[in-house]
């Protein structure tokens, strides 16, 4: 079994003490974002916990506490953009997020802290100039504390819309999609960084670019040199080709405030879940109701010695 933590919130910046109290625990209750009073009961145990996969933009909250997760397999996915604070309003500065990122990559190794480029907005303010010049920036500091970068163009659900447009966020043309690839491509290259797109359906292979499995069972069963028995994420975008994982966050509840954000409403987190955040609480910003149903749903370990799989590079 596969954690995501989470694609739904930055536990890592927002709720990292609940997460490792829920570690303590071994287990944690996960609400059915489509059906409120369906609940999961979910083992945190390291005999099922294959990996757990951190999503965050600032995982700094969780430096001091690493040890905590000694007997787990993991890794992080690691959102370093450049934009200014009316794109990324609560975030801390820049500077700040590379240190972060390199101390992290310090303790875990470059294989285990994957940097993500995301999205990739072209305005005005923000042309494929400034994507150049900013990218090279962050790459010269980061190519030497990890070993892929993710990029994607932005996907504008109505819900973004309203915070979006009014910055000039769009869908790009292909021409422009081009142009940003063999831009970010030649510059990846140049410092020794693989580029990949996340849920991308275009063929950008003739810029050296792949295709990315943000929850990679091949990186995973490298890091455990043991097989995985996975399968594929159909609850996903078409383009993705991320495994199978059980996601411990909640939508309307990330407080940075990005205005891409496809994970809260149209004006920012929703106070009552804010509000019913308790860091000893097996749900995460949400209380019991006498009307919730708790099942146990069978988890296990994907390890399989005896099966040999391809391991693309």
């Amino acid at each position: 079994m596969i954690l995501s933590t989470s694609r739904r919130c930055d536990i890592p910046a927002h709720f990292s003490n609940w997460f490792f109290y829920r570690i303590k625990e071994g287990y944690a209750y996960v609400r059915n974002p489509f059906q409120f009073h369906q609940i999961s009961h979910v083992s945190l145990s390291p005999d099922v916990v294959d990996c757990i996969v951190f999503w965050s933009k600032n995982p700094y909250p969780m430096l001091s506490r690493l040890s905590d997760l000694a007997g787990y397999l993991y890794y992080f996915q690691f959102t370093l953009n450049a934009y200014g604070k009316e794109i990324e309003p609560n975030l801390p500065d820049l500077s700040a997020r590379i240190h972060t990122f390199q101390e992290l990559a310090g303790r875990l190794g470059k294989r285990r802290v994957l940097w993500r480029y995301d999205p990739v907005i072209v305005t005005p303010t923000y042309p494929i100039a400034w994507h150049r010049e900013q990218f090279a920036y962050l790459a010269e500091r980061l190519a030497d504390y990890t070993e892929t970068c993710t990029f994607s163009f932005p996907d504008l659900y109505p819900s973004m819309m309203r915070r979006a447009a009014p910055h000039g966020i769009r869908p790009l043309s292909g021409p422009e999609k081009t142009t940003v690839a063999q831009t970010l491509s030649d510059i990846a290259r140049s410092y020794g960084l693989r580029l990949n797109t996340c849920a991308e359906d275009i063929d950008l292979s003739a810029y050296h670019i792949g295709h990315a499995r943000c929850i990679d069972p091949f990186l995973i069963s490298r890091l455990l040199e043991c097989d995985l028995d996975w399968k594929k994420d159909n609850g996903q975008r078409p383009g993705c080709g991320c495994a199978a994982a059980i996601d411990l966050g909640v939508y309307h509840t990330c407080t940075h405030g990005c205005v891409y954000c496809y994970a809260n409403r149209r004006n920012g987190p929703a106070p009552d879940r804010l509000s019913a955040y308790e860091e000893t609480s097996p749900l995460l910003c949400s209380r019991l109701t006498e009307t919730d149903r708790i099942t146990r749903p069978q988890m296990k370990s994907w390890k399989n010695p005896q099966l040999r799989l391809p391991f693309p590079t």
